[in-house]
C-alpha cells in the first residue's frame, strides 16, 4: 500500500512538474508575439537628449498620428533622465540632480518637464493621450537601482522589510552615468525590486521600455530579473536592451529575453558609424527572427540635437546618398525603426523615407534575410517575400572615392529566366533579362528592387 501511495504521488509530482514547466515555457515565449514584426517608432533622445518635456512628446505623438501611423509607426518613447528636475544636454553627473523619487526608491517623472504627473500620477496620463491617438508610449531606464534609494535605506515594495541598501553593489556601475547602482541578481529582494517598478510603469500604461548599460559587459543576471518582472507585471510590454555592442556570446540568451537588443553604441549622423554598423551586422543575421530582433539603433535623420548630446542644432549631416543607405539597410535587415528626429521638424524628403508602402510592406512581411558577400566596398543583401513570391535585394557602394559596378548573380537570388523589377525608392519598373543584376552606384549610394520571376 505504501509503495502504491508513493508510486502516486511520485506520478502526480512529475505531471505537475510538467505542467508547470509547460506554462513557463509558454510564458517565457509569449512575449515574443507582442513584436512579430520589427517595432516602429519615435525616440526623444537624438534631438532632445535628457531633456525632453511633455509638450514636445505629445508634439511628436500628433504627427505621428497624423502622418506616419497608418505606415505601421506606433511608438512615442521618452527617453533618458525623465525623473530629473534639472537635468541638462552635453553631459551628465551634475554634482546636484535634483531626482524625483517615491518611497519605495523608483523614480518618478520630473512635474516641471511633464506637468501632468502631478499628484502622483506618473505618466498615465501622457500615456492615456497617446493611446487614445491610437499609439503606444514607451520610456527609458537604467539598469540598477538608484543611489538615491541605497543612500536612504528605501524600503523594497512587498519585499518582507529588505531595503535598497541590501540589493545593490558598486561592482559594474555604469561608468556614463552615476545615478544608480547595480542590483545583485541573487540577493532576497531584488525580483522584488524589479516587480515594484514594473507594477508601477503597467499601472502607467507602458506598452515599450528600452533599458541601458545592459549590454556592455551583458547583464545576464538582471536581464533575468527583468524578463521576469515584466512577465508578471500584467501587461505586454516590449523589451529593447542598450546600448551595443551586445556579445555574439550572448545571442542565445538575448534572443530568448528581449524583444530587441542594440548591436553597437550610438549610431549618429556621420558616414563611419553606418560602415561600422555594417561591419557588425554581418553576425547577426541568423538572429532575425519574428519577435526578436537585432537592433541597429535610432535613425539619426530630420532635425537633430535640439538639444542633444552631439553637436549643434541641426539637420542631419548625412548626405541624401547616405541617407537612403541608412534607411534601406535597416529595412532590409529588419531592424526596429525608431525616428530619433523631431517629427514635426520634418521637410518633405525626410517624410518619404518612413512613408515608402513598398518599404514598409518589405520591413514588415519579408523573411530569410541575409547577406550575400561584403567585399571591396560593396555589400549585397537580399531577402523574401513569402506571401506574394518576390525577392528584395539591396546593393550598397560603401567605398569613399570611387562609383563601381555593384551585381549579384540572379541563380543566387533562387531566379531563372526572365524578372519583373521595381526600384522601390523611384518607382521606376522594368523588365530583366540578363542573368545579373546590378547598378553603377556612387560612393556611400544604394539602390533597393523588388523582383518577381516571370517563367
Amino acid at each position: 500500500m505504501k509503495i502504491t501511495n508513493l508510486l502516486t504521488m511520485a506520478i502526480g509530482a512529475f505531471f505537475l512538474s510538467a505542467a508547470t514547466n509547460a506554462q513557463n515555457t509558454f510564458q517565457k515565449e509569449e512575449f515574443k508575439q507582442w513584436a512579430q514584426t520589427p517595432p516602429m517608432g519615435w525616440n526623444s533622445w537624438d534631438c532632445y537628449g535628457p531633456t525632453v518635456e511633455e509638450h514636445e512628446v505629445k508634439a511628436n505623438a500628433d504627427y505621428m498620428a497624423k502622418e506616419l501611423k497608418k505606415f505601421g509607426w506606433e511608438y512615442v518613447v521618452v527617453d533618458i533622465r525623465w525623473f530629473v528636475e534639472n537635468d541638462k544636454a552635453g553631459g551628465y553627473n551634475q554634482t546636484d540632480p535634483r531626482y524625483v523619487i517615491d518611497q519605495y526608491g523608483r523614480y518618478l517623472p520630473a512635474v516641471n518637464r511633464f506637468p501632468s504627473a502631478k499628484d502622483g500620477q506618473g505618466f498615465k496620463p501622457l500615456a492615456d493621450y497617446i493611446h487614445k491617438k491610437g499609439l503606444k508610449f514607451g520610456i527609458h531606464i537604467m539598469r540598477g537601482i538608484p543611489k538615491k534609494a541605497v543612500e536612504e535605506k528605501m524600503p523594497i515594495k512587498e519585499a518582507n522589510g529588505i531595503t535598497a541598501d541590501q540589493i545593490y553593489s558598486t561592482a559594474l556601475q555604469c561608468e556614463w552615468l552615476r545615478d544608480n547602482y547595480t542590483v545583485v541578481a541573487d540577493k532576497p529582494g531584488a525580483q522584488e525590486y524589479y516587480n515594484s517598478i514594473f507594477e508601477l510603469y503597467a499601472q502607467w500604461g507602458v506598452d515599450f521600455i528600452k533599458i541601458d548599460d545592459l549590454s556592455r559587459p551583458y547583464h545576464e543576471g538582471e536581464i533575468n530579473l527583468i524578463r521576469s518582472a515584466i512577465d508578471k507585471c500584467g501587461r505586454k510590454i516590449v523589451l529593447s536592451t542598450s546600448p551595443g555592442e551586445t556579445p555574439i556570446s550572448a545571442a542565445p540568451h538575448v534572443s530568448t529575453h528581449a524583444n530587441m537588443w542594440r548591436m553597437v553604441d550610438d549610431v549618429w549622423d556621420t558616414w563611419p558609424h553606418i560602415t561600422h554598423l555594417m561591419d557588425v551586422a554581418q553576425k547577426w543575421y541568423p538572429y532575425i527572427a519574428p519577435g526578436t530582433w537585432p537592433d541597429c539603433d535610432m535613425i539619426p535623420l530630420g532635425r537633430i540635437s535640439i538639444r542633444g548630446e552631439r553637436g549643434n542644432d541641426r539637420m542631419t549631416r548625412l548626405t541624401k546618398d547616405e541617407q537612403y543607405t541608412l534607411i534601406t539597410f535597416f529595412n532590409i535587415f529588419k531592424s526596429p525603426l525608431f525616428f530619433g528626429g523631431d517629427l514635426p521638424s520634418n521637410d518633405a524628403f525626410t517624410l518619404s523615407l518612413l512613408t515608402n508602402k513598398e518599404v514598409v510592406k518589405m520591413h514588415n512581411e519579408s523573411t530569410a534575410v541575409k547577406q550575400l558577400f561584403q567585399k571591396d566596398g560593396k555589400i549585397a543583401v537580399t531577402s523574401k517575400n513569402a506571401k506574394d513570391g518576390s525577392v528584395y535585394l539591396a546593393l550598397f557602394n560603401i567605398s569613399d572615392k570611387d562609383s563601381q559596378k555593384v551585381s549579384v548573380n540572379l541563380s543566387d537570388l533562387g531566379i531563372s529566366g526572365t524578372a519583373e523589377v521595381l526600384n522601390m525608392w523611384t518607382g521606376e519598373k522594368s523588365k530583366l533579362n540578363s542573368k545579373e543584376i546590378g547598378a553603377d552606384l556612387r560612393p556611400h549610394a544604394s539602390v533597393l528592387y523588388q523582383l518577381k520571376s516571370k517563367k
